[in-house]
């Protein structure tokens, strides 16, 4: 089955006491969308990013969810989570998010998109959904999402088929590095195979598995 996007999300400024940043802003509310969005290499045209010193970038231009991966969390609330609900940019369906492999690229509309790692789960979250142990229910779920760099700007828009055009064969995938990072640090020399891995996340595995000897 061809993966797509279901729906593109855009934040609006949030004030509250839980949002990161000192202003207490934050841009983790993203509504859909009607209609194409200009994908540019900061990010998708007119979204919201609060805290910018921990989100966005261009390692972390577009945020994307399963649409399958939020399903499960539906059925363990119990309530409804709409698309955007994890402060993604691209619900997607029919898209192995997690096992993405890093720096696999994406076909995505007129734009060409590049995984680069997972999302690590913040207060701030967890503050958005009202669930006080969700970093921890989330670190173990270990479905984190994808962010994604911007190879080419272009337009996308819900019902755009997702295409996988290259893959790595290192094989390191979202999935693995997240795990390395929080529950299975028997991993980590697995991220330095992965060269697409931002910089810090690969020198923050080499200084762990130094510590280790």
């Amino acid at each position: 089955m061809t993966g797509r996007v279901a729906a593109v999300n855009l934040g609006i400024v949030t004030e509250a006491g839980w949002a990161g940043d000192a202003s207490g802003r934050s841009g983790i509310d993203k509504r859909p969308v009607d209609g194409p969005v200009s994908v540019l290499t900061g990010g998708l045209a007119g979204d919201f990013i609060g805290e910018r010193a921990h989100h966005g970038g261009p390692d972390q231009a577009v945020y994307a969810y399963a649409e399958e991966d939020a399903a499960w969390w539906v059925a363990e609330l119990r309530r409804a989570i709409p698309p955007g609900g994890f402060g993604e940019n691209l619900t997607t369906y029919a898209v192995d998010v997690t096992g993405a492999v890093i720096g696999e690229q994406w076909q995505v509309g007129s734009a060409l998109l590049q995984v680069t790692k997972p999302r690590t789960p913040c207060t701030t979250f967890a503050g958005f959904w009202g669930v006080p142990d969700l970093i921890k229910r989330f670190t173990v779920r270990a479905s984190p999402g994808a962010y994604l760099r911007v190879l080419r700007e272009g337009e996308v828009g819900a019902g755009d088929p997702v295409e996988v055009v290259d893959r790595p064969a290192h094989g390191v995938t979202i999935g693995e590095v997240f795990r390395a990072n929080s529950l299975e640090p028997e991993l980590l020399p697995r991220l330095l195979d992965a060269e697409d891995l931002p910089e810090p996340i690969r020198e923050k595995a080499r200084r762990r598995l130094a510590a280790r000897g």
